[in-house]
């Protein structure tokens, strides 16, 4: 059925100004003016119940979307990430990545395709010249903005058409959920443990090169040594994790030479014990200058004194090395008295 077959009064009202008249072509002006093409009319327009057909295609395929976006979550939960299946012509594919990714395109696909008939379909389709205005935003056509906005929502017919706003506003809601199940694969929340590390009361200093328990006469003045909790090994699983925590510098000063008065109570016949995770993106420091004392981070040359609490002195980095409290159990070896007093590293989030 076209509009020529619908009598004149059973046609919706034109919208806008009507098409101005075909300009001719001369010497100024040598393009002539097309003009707008008649405005057709669509079966929607004139047609309620084909009007009723394309909002109830509309609702299927957000409805579609929420089942899709449901499927994906259903998926992500369900199916183990190490089950395969036969794809044709695909061949052998994770059962769950095929699942996610066909559930989410399903879910997309059917917003927009729902959109796009929606549009085509109950939209006003008329075309309307507007002239060219000037870039600021006079008041006229800040007006002219709002008009224009109510006109649009207006001929979106969504307040007359609730089937689809619901549907609409349920399958956006539900999309953006399989996004917060992906981020179940970052794995669980740190908590605490950030705060603490492998170092407790008793646990001995071991040498990084020899993997032997350290005694001070082992730690010579203006020495560097490299150290890790006893017990910590490289065979372990989590030996990576635990490391970069726990790492540890020790450096044998003269007392007098220690400004700093805790420093030197938590020190043990000048044997100082630092972390050795610089303080600014948690680089290894392993530069040492034994007439200043200080170290250098070799990463962006961040520098801290050791004989004065280890404070920033040049650098990026936002705080001083933390300091384990040092001494030596009843067989003479060097121990922990206790863990870190404050996070290794840089500064994170949970930070207090």
């Amino acid at each position: 059925m076209s509009s020529q077959d619908i009598p004149e009064e059973n046609l919706p009202a034109e919208q806008g100004a009507p098409h101005g008249a075909v300009k001719v072509a001369d010497e100024k002006n040598p393009f002539a003016d097309p003009g707008l093409p008649p405005h057709e009319h669509r079966i929607q327009d004139i047609d309620e119940r084909a009007a009723k057909r394309s909002e109830r295609t509309v609702a299927l395929l957000f409805t579609v979307s929420m089942l899709a976006t449901l499927g994906f979550i259903a998926s992500y939960v369900a199916i183990p990430n190490d089950k395969s299946i036969y794809v044709f012509p695909i061949g052998h594919v994770s059962a769950m990545n095929f699942a996610l990714g066909l559930t989410l395109g399903v879910a997309l696909f059917c917003i927009g395709a729902g959109a796009v008939h929606w549009a085509r379909t109950l939209m006003s389709d008329a075309e309307i010249a507007d002239e060219r205005h000037p870039i600021e935003a006079s008041p006229e056509v800040r007006t002219k903005v709002h008009a224009d906005f109510k006109q649009g929502a207006k001929e979106s017919a969504i307040g007359r058409r609730p089937l689809i706003r619901n549907t609409m506003l349920g399958a956006l809601t539900l999309v953006p959920l399989s996004g917060l199940f992906l981020l179940r694969d970052l794995g669980t929340l740190p908590g605490t443990s950030l705060r603490h590390t492998m170092w407790a009361k008793g646990k001995r200093l071991v040498n990084m090169n020899t993997n032997q328990p350290l005694r001070p006469e082992d730690v010579a003045v203006g020495s560097l040594t490299f150290a890790k909790p006893d017990g910590l090994e490289e065979t372990n699983e989590d030996f990576q994790t635990e490391i970069a925590k726990a790492a540890l510098m020790i450096v044998r000063l003269q007392p007098d030479n220690i400004k700093d008065k805790r420093e030197l109570e938590w020190s043990h016949q000048g044997i100082v014990a630092y972390s050795k995770i610089c303080t600014h993106v948690g680089c290894p420091i392993s530069l040492y200058e034994q007439q200043t004392h200080h170290v250098l981070c070799p990463c962006h040359q961040s520098t801290f004194d050791l004989s004065d609490g280890a404070r920033v002195i040049f650098g990026p980095a936002g705080h001083a090395l933390p300091q384990l409290r040092i001494g030596v159990d009843s067989e003479g070896y060097l121990q922990a008295l206790g863990d870190f007093e404050e996070p290794v590293g840089p500064a994170f989030w949970e930070r207090g």
